[in-house]
């Protein structure tokens, strides 16, 4: 067979409906489509079988974490290219169950099982996370999922993070680097929450200590952290050390739901909400609610989605709930501030830093890329081009608004029913 890259963009195009935007290579040799595009290299006969098996995201996944599916040019014009063929009609439920009824498309079905060879599905990759959906975000289920992702291995993470060592959205001015934009996001949250000398702040989901540090160092306040992830907070506690500050930050192995030593006089809570899920969301808040004296206040930094006919349904993403975050769930923001404020909390600013995310998950594919060998060898060839692939499609999932990211700023109202707010409350911009 000297023709597979032929007859697997034809058939495609006969099962999708649409002309394949992108250019094949078949693990024959052979190329078809158009000239000057990216390309998208077809390793192997078991790449279309695990199409086959799982067709949309998640087997399209599978073949690049496996390294059955490759590509040739940049990774952010292939996903561009193929966002809507991915995305849009992924979504389209009713349209696709026409399609399969299609004599063409079955017919197209049947010749791509013919080019695939054996029908078996392929085993997944082993970095796949498989598991019961009747223990979602159990304190058990939670602690391997954040073990799953968080404890990859502390190296990995400075070479994707670098120095700063923040794993959520920056807040960029032009012309800034990483490391200034993450130092912004961090004093951001710490003027919204108002920080003063002898306060104590609990940052719930500490991850490798950033927030601490800072709010300690820059702010004079004594900081309990609390993670899941042992090597987060093996790191963050000799950061601590390092910077003398064992006598104000303490970082605890703890789930939010077991902190009973409140009241605190704020709170921030750093892109870890999405782990709590939706079953649990009015729970977490709650438990905030409770661990927060009158008056005191939460930072809130959370990604969001976009509204969906069925808010009823469990809402996931297939690729990144099998690789990156098991159990993650994301709601749009005002379910958020809904919940919120349903535990007793009064929201007092919301602020979108969508387009801050992308810029952010850019630089990150930037010093992945830079160090691919070192990160490679740290992990796996499969972890890292799940993480490649996680980040750059995020980025441009940022920037298409199909998810963004808020800070929510809330209060536990006082029973004088004052905020403690400047009248004009945006001082901190």
């Amino acid at each position: 067979m000297a023709d597979a890259a032929l007859r697997l963009k034809s058939l495609v195009e006969q099962l999708i409906g649409v002309p394949l935007p992108v250019r094949i290579r078949a693990w024959d040799g052979s190329q078809a489509g158009p000239p000057g595009v990216p390309t998208l290299v077809v390793r192997n006969r078991r790449a279309v079988r695990r199409l086959l098996w799982r067709p949309g995201e998640l087997g399209l996944a599978r073949a690049w974490v496996s390294g059955d599916l490759d590509i040739e040019g940049d990774l952010y014009a292939v996903l561009e290219l193929i966002a809507g063929l991915v995305w849009e009609r992924g979504e389209d439920a009713r349209s696709l169950a026409q399609a399969a009824r299609d004599p063409e498309v079955r017919a197209a079905a049947r010749g791509l099982v013919k080019l695939a060879g054996l029908p078996l599905p392929p085993a997944p990759p082993r970095e796949e996370v498989r598991r019961a959906r009747s223990h979602l975000h159990t304190k058990r289920s939670d602690r391997r999922a954040i073990s799953h992702h968080y404890d990859v291995g502390n190296d990995f993470y400075e070479i994707v993070l670098g120095p700063s060592m923040v794993y959520s959205c920056a807040y960029w001015e032009d012309g800034g680097t990483l490391e200034d934009a993450q130092r912004d996001k961090l004093e951001l949250v710490s003027r919204k929450l108002a920080l003063t000398p002898g306060q104590r702040l609990l940052d719930v989901g500490c991850g490798w200590g950033s927030m601490a540090v800072h709010a300690a160092r820059e702010h004079g306040v004594s900081v309990v952290g609390i993670t899941l992830s042992q090597e987060q907070a093996a790191f963050a506690r000799k950061r601590v050390a390092d910077e003398g500050l064992t006598d104000r930050v303490e970082i605890r192995v703890q789930d939010y739901r077991d902190v009973a030593d409140g009241p605190y006089d704020a709170i921030s809570s750093i892109g870890m909400a999405e782990h709590v899920g939706a079953e649990r969301y009015l729970e977490y808040a709650r438990d905030l609610y409770r661990l927060l004296k009158p008056g005191g206040r939460l930072l809130n930094h959370q990604i969001a989605r976009r509204p969906q006919g069925d808010e009823s349904a469990y809402n996931v993403d297939e690729f990144i709930d099998a690789y990156v975050f098991p159990d993650g769930e994301l709601a749009p923001v005002g379910s958020t501030v809904t919940q919120l404020e349903r535990a007793g909390f009064e929201v007092r600013d919301v602020e979108s830093i969508r387009e801050h995310y992308a810029l952010t998950l850019r630089r990150w594919v930037v010093n992945l890329e830079a160090e691919w060998g070192r990160a490679v060898k740290l992990t796996s060839a499969g972890r890292a081009r799940v993480w490649r692939l996680y980040m750059a499609a995020s980025a441009l999932a940022f920037e298409r608004n199909r998810i963004g990211v808020n800070q929510v700023l809330a209060v536990r109202p006082p029973e004088t029913g004052r905020s403690g707010l400047p009248l004009r409350a945006r001082t901190w911009n």
